[in-house]
């Protein structure tokens, strides 16, 4: 099974939000995706409550780096609380075969970020390579000046931006209602899914998987790509 994690010790940068878009867009492609919500909002577990059964399913499980996802599910994603630390935050990275840490374009954002991102690499799973962790830009607003420094704050790292999503109000409005952009009609969110469809094309690649990504597992996500056309 595989397991992403999206992690900041920061609150506030949007983790819930990339977590639920992103067991939203799995699940549009076919993926059988659980939710587990370590966050004592428990605002993952707010949204699952919303969903309309009329989209695709997504399982919700129990909080902690412990929990187990019910039987057929091929992906837990794992939405963090702030200030995960420690063993526990060891222990979640020793977990997943892939991290993805959201970043805001915001000065006390990106000192933050900059901290936490330098303890993430000195951790084994992460130093061996068995974890990959992938930076996403979140909220953004292109030709400002705080834009700039984001990327060039990121690019101070050697880890991948694998995305920039823009602060866009078809985040709040679908939140609100237990969707997501990929649950909304392309006429109002076509944008987001391009955006989305980088963060998505790292997720399905190779060095996203880190070294615990089997032959066997990447071979089968392969040809069910390709199947789908």
């Amino acid at each position: 099974m595989r397991t992403i994690a999206v992690l900041n010790a920061k609150g506030g940068c949007g983790k819930t939000t990339i977590a639920t878009s992103l067991a939203s867009a799995l699940a549009w492609e076919g993926h059988a995706v659980a939710l587990a919500d370590m966050d004592p909002q428990q605002s993952t577990s707010d949204w699952l409550s919303h969903r309309p059964e009329d989209y695709p399913a997504l399982e919700g499980i129990a909080s902690g780096t412990s929990a187990r996802a019910p039987d057929g599910v091929d992906t837990l994603i794992i939405d963090t609380p702030a200030g995960l630390a420690g063993n526990e935050l060891e222990q979640i990275i020793k977990r997943a075969q892939t991290v993805l840490v959201p970043v805001l374009p915001s000065p006390v954002d990106m000192r933050a970020a900059w901290r936490f991102l330098s303890h993430l690499q000195e951790i084994r799973a992460v130093r061996n390579r068995d974890t990959a962790v992938g930076l996403i830009a979140n909220r953004v607003r292109p030709h400002t000046i705080v834009y700039r420094e984001l990327t060039g704050f990121l690019d101070g790292f050697r880890v991948p931006v694998v995305g920039q999503l823009r602060d866009s109000m078809n985040y709040v409005r679908s939140f609100e209602k237990g969707l997501a952009v990929a649950d909304l009609p392309p006429y109002l969110a076509w944008q987001d899914w391009e955006e989305w469809e980088t963060v998505l094309a790292w997720i399905r690649s190779k060095p996203s998987q880190g070294k615990g990504a089997s032959p066997g597992r990447l071979l089968a996500a392969a040809m069910q790509r390709l199947t789908r056309g």
